[in-house]
C-alpha cells in the first residue's frame, strides 16, 4: 500500500536492514518499474464503473417506489422502512470492508461487491415477497457499501499523485449514475413495456459490465507505485492505528454523516416541497434531476481544487452557504424561486465529493485510508439515519414544511463546523 513519499524510502531501507535476503528476493523489478500504463487505464476504467453503480440501485427504486408497493402488495411503513434501509446497511456492512481488504485485496472485494449488486438486482423484482425483496436490496446494497469504502483506498494505492484528480473522477460518474437512473427508469420501464421488475433489472447489466475489469485485477498482483507489495501485505499496519482517539477522523465522521443526511432528505423530499408549493409532479422531479446533475461537472471540480489547499475549510463554508440560501428560499419563495434553490441545494450537495477527498488526504499511509474511509462512512451513516425520517414526522405533526426546512437549514451550521475541523492540514496518524 502506498505511504507517502517522504516515508517510503525510509521504510524500505528499515525492511532491507532486518530481512535482507527476504527483500532481494521480492520482486524488485516491478516494484521499481511500477505498473504499467495498461494496468493503470484499466484501474481508471474500473473505478468509472463501479462508481456508476454505486446508486442506481437505490434511486431506481425511488421511481418505482409506487409500482412496488402496489405488485408486492406492500403497506406504507414498511415502504418507509424501505427508504431508511440504504443508510443502515452502509453502515453495517461498510465495518466490514477494511478485515475484507487486509485478507482478500481491495481489488477482489470491489470485485465481489459488483458482483454483489448484480446478483441482488437480478433477484429482488421476481423474488415475488416483501421480504425477499428487502434481503435481495440488502445483498446488493452490502456490495455498494464494502466499494465505497474502498473507492479512496484504490485510488490512494494506485494513484498517489493524483488523489484529487482520481477522486473527482469517480465522483462525478458516482453522480452521474444517481441521475441517470433517477431520470431513465421510468421512460425506459414503459419503452419495456411498463412492467416494473423489468424497469428494476435494467439496471443489473450496468452492474455486471462493471465486474469484468475487476476480474484482471484479482489476478494481477504487480506492485502499485513505489511498493513492494499489493495492499493486503501492509495488514499489519492497520491494527496499531487508534482511529477512535484521531480528532480529525470524528470530525470526518460528523462532516460525512451530516452531508448525507442533508442529500437523503433532498432525494427523499424535496419533490414533495415543490409539489406542495403548487408546482406540478413532473416538473419538481426534474426539479430533483437538476439538483442531482450539478453532481456530475463538480464532482469533478471540487476534488481537484481540494486536493491543491493544504486546508479545505474555505470550500466547506461556500458549499454550506449555498445550502443555506437554498433552504431560505425553499421557506421564503419555493415556487418563484424553485431553479434557482434546486441549482443551489445541488452545489450544497458536492460536500460529499469533497469528503471523499478529505478521507484520502487525512491519512499518510494506504492502511490509514482504508480505516479511516470505513469509521467516517460507517459512523456518518449511521449518523445520517434519522434525519429524512425526522423531516417525515415534523411534516406530518405540524402540517407544513416550515419546521422541516428550518431543521434542514440548521444542520447545515454543524455541517460547516465539522468541515472545517476536518479539512486542517493534519493525518490521523499523528493524533492517534
Amino acid at each position: 500500500m502506498p505511504d507517502d513519499e517522504t516515508q517510503t524510502p525510509t521504510l524500505n531501507r528499515e525492511a532491507t536492514a532486518r530481512t535482507p535476503h527476504a527483500t532481494r528476493a521480492q520482486p524488485l523489478p516491478g516494484a521499481a518499474e511500477g505498473p504499467s500504463p495498461w494496468l493503470l487505464r484499466l484501474i481508471a476504467v474500473g473505478l468509472v464503473l463501479a462508481a456508476l453503480n454505486l446508486r442506481p440501485a437505490i434511486t431506481s427504486l425511488g421511481a418505482l417506489l409506487e409500482e412496488v408497493r402496489e405488485g408486492l402488495h406492500m403497506s406504507g411503513s414498511v415502504a418507509g422502512v424501505l427508504t431508511s434501509v440504504p443508510p443502515l446497511c452502509f453502515a453495517v456492512f461498510g465495518v466490514m470492508a477494511p478485515r475484507l481488504a487486509r485478507r482478500f485485496g481491495a481489488g477482489t472485494v470491489v470485485c465481489a461487491g459488483m458482483a454483489a449488486i448484480a446478483v441482488g438486482l437480478v433477484v429482488r423484482p421476481y423474488i415475488g415477497s416483501t421480504a425477499g425483496f428487502l434481503a435481495a436490496s440488502a445483498l446488493a446494497l452490502m456490495g455498494i457499501a464494502v466499494s465505497n469504502i474502498l473507492m479512496p483506498v484504490i485510488v490512494k494505492r494506485w494513484f498517489p499523485d493524483r488523489v484529487g484528480t482520481m477522486t473527482g473522477l469517480y465522483s462525478m460518474a458516482l453522480a452521474l449514475g444517481t441521475a441517470l437512473a433517477a431520470a431513465l427508469t421510468v421512460p425506459v420501464t414503459g419503452a419495456l413495456g411498463g412492467n416494473w421488475q423489468t424497469g428494476l433489472v435494467v439496471w443489473a447489466v450496468l452492474a455486471a459490465v462493471a465486474v469484468l475489469p475487476w476480474i484482471v485485477l484479482v489476478r494481477d498482483r504487480t506492485p502499485a507505485p513505489g511498493q513492494p507489495a499489493p495492499l493486503a501485505a501492509n495488514a499489519t499496519e492497520a491494527p496499531t492505528l487508534k482511529i477512535a482517539r484521531s480528532r480529525t477522523a470524528w470530525a470526518l465522521a460528523c462532516f460525512f454523516g451530516l452531508q448525507a443526511t442533508a442529500a437523503y432528505i433532498t432525494m427523499g423530499w424535496m419533490p414533495q416541497i415543490f409539489r406542495d408549493a403548487g408546482v406540478s409532479a413532473g416538473t419538481a422531479g426534474l426539479l430533483l434531476a437538476v439538483t442531482m446533475a450539478m453532481g456530475v461537472p463538480l464532482a469533478f471540480v471540487i476534488p481537484r481544487v481540494a486536493s491543491r489547499l493544504k486546508n479545505q475549510g474555505p470550500i466547506v463554508v461556500v458549499l454550506g452557504l449555498c445550502g443555506l440560501i437554498g433552504y431560505s428560499g425553499l421557506y421564503l419563495a419555493p415556487a418563484a424561486g424553485a431553479w434557482a434553490w434546486a441549482l443551489l441545494l445541488g452545489v450544497a450537495n458536492c460536500a460529499f465529493p469533497l469528503a471523499l477527498t478529505m478521507i484520502g488526504m487525512r491519512a499518510r499511509s494506504g492502511a490509514g485510508v482504508v480505516r479511516l474511509s470505513a469509521f467516517a462512512q460507517s459512523t456518518g451513516y449511521l449518523l445520517s439515519i434519522p434525519g429524512p425520517l425526522l423531516v417525515g414526522v415534523l411534516y406530518q405533526h405540524s402540517g407544513g414544511w416550515g419546521l422541516p426546512i428550518a431543521l434542514m437549514a440548521g444542520l447545515m451550521i454543524p455541517q460547516m463546523v465539522a468541515g472545517i475541523l476536518a479539512g486542517r492540514d493534519r493525518t490521523i496518524e499523528d493524533e492517534s
